[in-house]
């Protein structure tokens, strides 16, 4: 099963086509319809609640860009609708609300964040949501188990890796040596069975992209392309760019 063509035929919105000046913040409502205006693929993130819904948020935490405070996964998905983007009246949504919201209008580029615990109910969630929704989707992650989880659960759903080079920064402090050796080098392929690999533009070109894209037919997918450099970057080394802060073709 390869990726499906869409994948790479536009560029991808990062969170949503969001604009701070404009008050369209990442992972909100005005973010999806910009990017359904723009006729750009949708990439968002979703974390799991305590009620075990997939809410579309990419920090774990409330606080950044919103008001309040604390951990998503302690607070339920009715607490967590009624959170509102810090100076909008926009509030957080559910996969499902962001499902209901696109209906097929653009595709769907969803990643899973991970607590790297191998807990299997965002996946799950996930995959009940995407069981009654017709439009163009796939999953990622940069957690393996988690791609693991969305090739057992959702055998049909295109689903890719999102990596780096290495993951010595303090954001990766969390997990043990053990988690963070078996990402590099993509060395868990042959387990996860990726589609295509969302890496980082900083870090191309590499190795274990390039051999994925040219010797196993996955397409490459650059993260996060915000300046004219990095845009250049995922030109030459990619099939196609995640992008925020600029309209491309502009």
């Amino acid at each position: 099963m390869r990726a499906p063509d869409w994948l790479t035929a536009r560029p991808v919105a990062h969170r949503g086509l969001h604009d701070a000046a404009r008050g369209i913040i990442e992972n909100m409502p005005a973010a999806a319809e910009a990017a359904i205006a723009g006729n750009f693929t949708i990439e968002c993130d979703i974390q799991l609640t305590a009620d075990g819904e997939a809410m579309v948020h990419h920090d774990d935490a409330l606080g950044r860009l919103t008001d309040g405070a604390g951990l998503l996964l302690t607070k339920t998905a009715a607490e967590l609708k009624t959170v509102r983007f810090k100076d909008t009246a926009e509030r957080m949504m559910s996969l499902g609300d962001l499902c209901a919201l696109v209906a097929g209008r653009v595709p769907l580029l969803v990643e899973v964040k991970s607590h790297f615990d191998g807990d299997r109910k965002l996946v799950k969630r996930m995959a009940e949501v995407l069981s009654s929704y017709a439009g163009p989707v796939v999953g990622m992650s940069f957690d393996p188990d988690q791609v693991l989880a969305l090739r057992e659960i959702m055998p049909r759903l295109h689903r890719g890796i999102t990596a780096q080079r290495n993951y010595d920064d303090g954001y990766w402090a969390k997990l043990t040596p053990a988690q963070r050796d078996s990402m590099l080098y993509l060395r868990h392929s042959f387990r996860t069975e990726p589609h295509f690999v969302a890496f980082w533009v900083d870090q191309l070109p590499a190795p274990a992209p390039w051999i994925a894209r040219n010797l196993f037919g996955c397409p490459l997918l650059a993260w996060t392309v915000r300046t004219a450099e990095q845009r250049a970057k995922a030109a030459r080394y990619a099939d196609q760019m995640i992008f925020e802060g600029f309209l491309p073709g502009t």
